[in-house]
């Protein structure tokens, strides 16, 4: 018999008279592509079978965004439908001894969802700060640069970590603290590092292939990179067996630690893609979501069950990537992971509800992963608590219907790393900085360009021909919109 790594200890009393209500599994993906998924992309250089079967089933929105163009304030935009830059982290992220980002009281999807009667879990990578235990309460947690911790004897391993999942309104979690690359290599279990930290790794890279590296920190005795992919996975699924037969629904945040670097595919999946290390890794990432659509089906809960599966932002692909592969991870659009072009921050958005979806379809609404609160309290019918989640609109409108009488969103802001702004209404984008507001083109290196950046994203998704000096009425309007949000 496989091992189960749940006990039902874990879980509390059943609830009943809830079944009418849908489970609901949030999968993230860690810096993947619109243009990743075949079924999105025909040109794709990966095969997604997994994927391809959810958007063949669901509602894929064609026009859905991360609300940052990287990882730590696109996790706290999803869970507590505001936009990150109302907190205290104005551009960059966290890092994995970062304070807890999420304040004491804020709504999120799972404090929501605990009212409405469901159990809740998180699985994955948190990467939104924890409140780690100290040995000596008089010192400083860590010293050196945030990046390169030079001094990390401070931190209590066997102390309750605060902050985290259990904090934040989920019932059960099993977690690494912040990306596959970043100090320390640890899995947090309800609050707890489930194993000794006796170890520490030194920085790694392969220079055989790009994407093959970490950063060097603590790790624990039970910590392999290479199998934390799987690892994570086995817990949802036997989170998701432990479900079956309960009339309680559950809400599962499984946010995975790829296809983020280090690019670590297993032997299994080497040589799947024609897009290299990367998309094997992406292969890797579509067997996961393969594995949780059977974990559902093999307990009787994919009927009512709502799967989103969605990316934190963009995929970091460089142009040296597509030339050397033909492969566009983020579709036709310009930029990359980091950016305030499209390519930052147009992510791939499919919903499958066998009982709740009558037909597959593709949907063009503009939607953002600051949305999750509100459709969760529309579905639900439990509120939001008043002056939470004010940058969530619920997209269960356009899961019921395909012709809507109105946008979902009366407008959409994004963000890139370096906290550059940019909005979205109706079919024009403009961006407050000189080139990308990221890496690809950043603003010291793009100071002779245009300050504003106009775009019809209708007519030119691309994003090649700045329309703001014909355009000074539309120029004027969005950015008075912008600073009325900031």
């Amino acid at each position: 018999m496989k091992k189960q790594f749940l006990t039902l200890a874990l879980l509390p009393a059943m609830a009943t008279a809830q079944e009418q209500l849908p489970n609901i599994v949030y999968i993230l993906a860690d810096d993947m592509g619109y243009g990743d998924i075949a079924a999105l992309n025909p040109e794709s250089k990966i095969p997604t079978p997994a994927l391809d079967r959810l958007v063949k089933s669901g509602v894929a929105f064609t026009d859905c965004h991360s609300n940052s163009a990287v990882s730590t304030p696109t996790r706290y935009g999803i869970l507590t439908g505001r936009y990150a830059f109302r907190s205290r982290l104005k551009n960059g992220v966290l890092v994995g001894h970062s304070p807890s980002l999420i304040s004491p009281g804020q709504e999120t999807a799972a404090t929501l969802l605990k009212r409405a009667g469901y159990h809740t879990a998180c699985v994955g990578k948190w990467h939104l700060g924890l409140d780690w235990a100290r040995r000596d309460s008089t010192k400083a947690l860590f010293e050196g640069n945030e990046w390169d911790i030079t001094d990390s004897s401070n931190i209590d391993y066997t102390g309750i970590v605060h902050g985290g999942p259990t904090d934040h309104g989920f019932d059960y979690s099993c977690i690494i603290p912040a990306s596959l690359d970043i100090a320390p290599y640890v899995y947090i279990e309800n609050g707890r590092v489930n194993a000794p930290v006796t170890r520490h790794a030194p920085r790694w890279s392969d220079e055989k292939a790009r994407g093959m590296w970490y950063r060097h920190g603590d790790i624990a005795d039970n910590f392999t990179h290479q199998e934390c992919l799987d690892y994570l996975t086995r817990h949802a699924t036997d989170y998701i067996a432990m479900r079956r037969g309960c009339q309680q629904p559950f809400f599962l945040y499984f946010p995975l630690t790829a296809p983020h670097t280090p690019w670590l595919p297993t032997k299994e999946f080497e040589g799947r893609s024609g897009a290299g290390v990367y998309g094997d890794f992406v292969c890797m990432v579509d067997d996961v979501v393969s594995r949780v659509c059977k974990a559902l089906e093999d307990n009787g809960l994919a009927e009512n069950t709502i799967i989103v599966f969605t990316s934190d932002n963009g995929s970091d692909w460089l142009q040296s990537d597509i030339d050397t592969f033909g492969h566009r991870a983020n579709a036709q659009f310009s930029g990359r992971k980091s950016d305030a072009w499209e390519g930052g921050h147009h992510v791939p958005f499919i919903v499958s509800w066998p009982k709740g979806i009558d037909e597959a379809r593709l949907c063009d609404e503009v939607i953002c992963t600051t949305d999750l609160v509100a459709t969760c309290a529309e579905l639900t019918g439990v509120p939001v608590a008043e002056g939470q989640a004010e940058d969530s609109y619920s997209f269960l409108p356009a899961l019921r219907s395909a012709k809507l009488s109105e946008p979902l969103r009366p407008f959409t802001i994004h963000h890139s790393i370096e906290g550059y702004f940019a909005v979205r209404q109706g079919k024009w984008k403009l961006i407050l900085a000189h080139g990308s507001g990221g890496w690809t083109l950043p603003e010291a290196n793009a100071a002779d360009l245009p300050a504003m950046q106009l775009y019809d994203i209708e007519a030119d998704p691309h994003e090649k021909n700045n329309v703001a000096a014909a355009h000074p009425d539309i120029v004027a309007s969005l950015t008075k919109l912008i600073d009325s949000v900031r």
